[in-house]
Parts: structure tokens; C-alpha cells; sequence
């Protein structure tokens, strides 16, 4: 039998965590090969690339998508649990892939920002081989996101807050100012979490407010109000905050009502995973893919056949 898409592993992947709970990324190869009737040759064949095997990054993806439309839960990095919404999907099987697609591509659509693409998970079939290289590359991308966010989660709330000032930092704010990022005590829930100085003597300060909340979590106008007038407190009129999740309408438009004499900015988890992504904190390469084209200077130069 040949190497299954990773859209064909995922209900065989959803049934076994419903058969077995919380299971590792690791723990899927065998009872997924076995599933598939898959030989050793074909379980350990690898991409042309050289780049890792192409059954188990195939049953990484099928996961991915999962977590992705919140059918799996993953407690841990790199640990999957099947929740009630993937527990009802297994009654209706055929339903899975639509399901899946619109999922992603709903989270991807309402989540646009900057380059980041409309519709990333479907390449369709009329595509150039260029512009299917592009859409994998955003795919992937998301599924990063999802990785980093997933990661910071796991960490502690202090962690979190050393974290987002090393981002700061990492983006320019700061300047050349030595140790221009400062984290406040461990606890210190209704108040600055963390100052970036933008000068050196200190004059102009950035105040930061970090909360560490579970994807589903939202963010209300009481908490942006809260950070509001420990702003006020500290005199400051500049302020950032971040959180993991995301925020309700009302705490976007209490942010963007402001006065003047207060700048407030909302970074919401995917703008967090983007930025961390961007900035390259704690993140590496994993692979450069040069795509060439014709110097049409260099061969115009050449003449042309009589």
C-alpha cells in the first residue's frame, strides 16, 4: 500500500486517541502503519530532501490539522487528547474533511494580518507549482504559530513575562539603552508586569501587562481598564498588552477610544506567534529553499540567433 496523505490519516489518528487518551506524536507510527498495511521500506522512507520521513511528518500534519480545528486538545507539547467536539465528529466520519478545511481556513481568514495568507489550508489543484510552494510555506507557518503559542502555555506566567520583554526588545523598543527590559516581581497580577526604558535616563518608559491564558480564553474591557489605571498610577501614557488568547470586541473598542494621553496596544496570541516568528526568538531555520529565475540583464546582453 503507498504512504496515506496526511487528510486520509486523520480520522484513523482521532479513533486511536479515542481508544487510548492522551498520546504522544511518537506513539502514532506503529499503530497508524499497521492501520495502513505500511512496510518497513515505506514507514521509514524518507523525502528526496533528505529531510526526515515522509509517513511520520505525514501523521505529524494529520495532528496538526486537528489540534488546528480544536477537534484534539495538546495538554503537553507534543502530547494530543481527544476532546468532546472530536468525540462527536467519529459519529460522523464523512463530515470530517469539510469540517477540518473550513476550521482552518475560517481561523486563517478571520486572523489575516499582513502577509499572512487568506486560505491556508487547501491548495488546489489549479495552481501554479509556484504559488502551491508559497501556500505550503504559509501552512506551515500557522502550524508554527500553533506550536509557539501551544509552548509559551506550558511555560510559567513569570517566564511568559521575561519573554515578552526579550521580544520587545528584539523588535527595537529600547534602543540602545543597556539593559532596557525589566521584569517586575513574580506576583503582580493587577499591575505592570514589565518596563521597557526608551531612553537612558529613563524618561520615556513602554509598561507591560502579560497574561498567560489558554487559547480559548478571551480578554475583556475589566482587564484592559484595570492596566489602564495602574498606567495611570505609574504615570505612563504608553502601554502593551499581551496576552496568549485573544480579546472581546468591547476591549478593542475601549482600547482604540483612548485619549491622547494614553497609547494602548493589544497583541493578541497569533500576533504574539507571529512576532516571536518574525523576530526569531528562540526559534532556528530549519530549511532554505532558493527558488532562481533568469538575470534578464545578464541574457539580454547576449545576441540573439539570426
Amino acid at each position: 500500500m503507498t504512504i496515506p496523505k496526511h487528510d486520509d490519516i486523520r480520522i484513523y489518528a482521532l479513533r486511536h486517541l479515542a481508544d487510548n487518551g492522551d498520546v504522544k506524536l511518537k506513539e502514532f507510527e506503529q499503530p497508524l502503519a499497521k492501520q495502513f498495511d505500511l512496510t518497513d521500506e515505506e514507514i521509514t522512507q524518507m523525502y528526496d530532501s533528505g529531510k526526515g520521513p515522509v509517513f511520520y511528518d505525514r501523521v505529524a500534519w494529520a495532528l496538526s490539522y486537528l489540534s488546528m480545528a480544536k477537534l484534539v486538545d495538546k495538554p503537553k507539547r507534543g502530547l494530543y487528547r481527544i476532546n468532546k467536539l472530536g468525540i462527536e465528529m467519529l459519529s460522523k466520519p464523512e463530515e470530517l474533511e469539510s469540517f477540518v478545511q473550513e476550521k482552518v481556513r475560517g481561523r486563517a481568514s478571520s486572523k489575516a494580518k499582513d502577509d499572512v495568507s487568506q486560505d491556508q489550508s487547501v491548495i488546489e489543484s489549479d495552481m501554479t507549482p509556484q504559488e502551491q510552494l508559497y501556500k505550503s510555506f504559509e501552512s506551515i507557518r500557522l502550524s508554527v504559530y500553533d506550536d509557539i503559542i501551544d509552548t509559551i502555555i506550558s511555560k510559567s506566567p513569570y517566564e511568559f513575562e521575561h519573554l515578552v520583554v526579550k521580544l520587545l526588545e528584539k523588535m527595537g523598543y529600547g534602543g540602545q539603552v543597556k539593559n532596557a527590559g525589566l521584569v517586575t516581581k513574580a506576583s503582580n497580577d493587577g499591575g505592570i508586569d514589565g518596563i521597557i526604558k526608551e531612553d537612558i535616563l529613563g524618561l520615556g518608559r513602554i509598561h507591560i501587562q502579560a497574561k498567560r491564558y489558554g487559547k480559548d480564553n478571551t480578554v475583556g474591557r475589566d482587564e484592559i481598564q484595570k492596566f489602564v489605571g495602574a498606567l495611570a498610577v505609574a504615570q505612563s501614557n504608553k502601554g502593551v498588552f499581551i496576552t496568549t488568547s485573544s480579546y472581546t470586541k468591547s476591549a478593542h473598542e475601549y482600547a482604540n477610544n483612548l485619549n491622547g494621553s494614553t497609547t494602548l496596544v493589544l497583541i493578541d496570541g497569533l500576533e504574539l506567534a507571529k512576532y516571536i516568528y518574525d523576530y526569531n526568538l528562540g526559534m532556528q531555520v530549519e530549511q532554505v529553499i532558493e527558488i532562481k529565475k533568469l538575470d534578464s540583464d545578464f541574457w539580454d546582453l547576449l545576441k540573439d540567433d539570426a
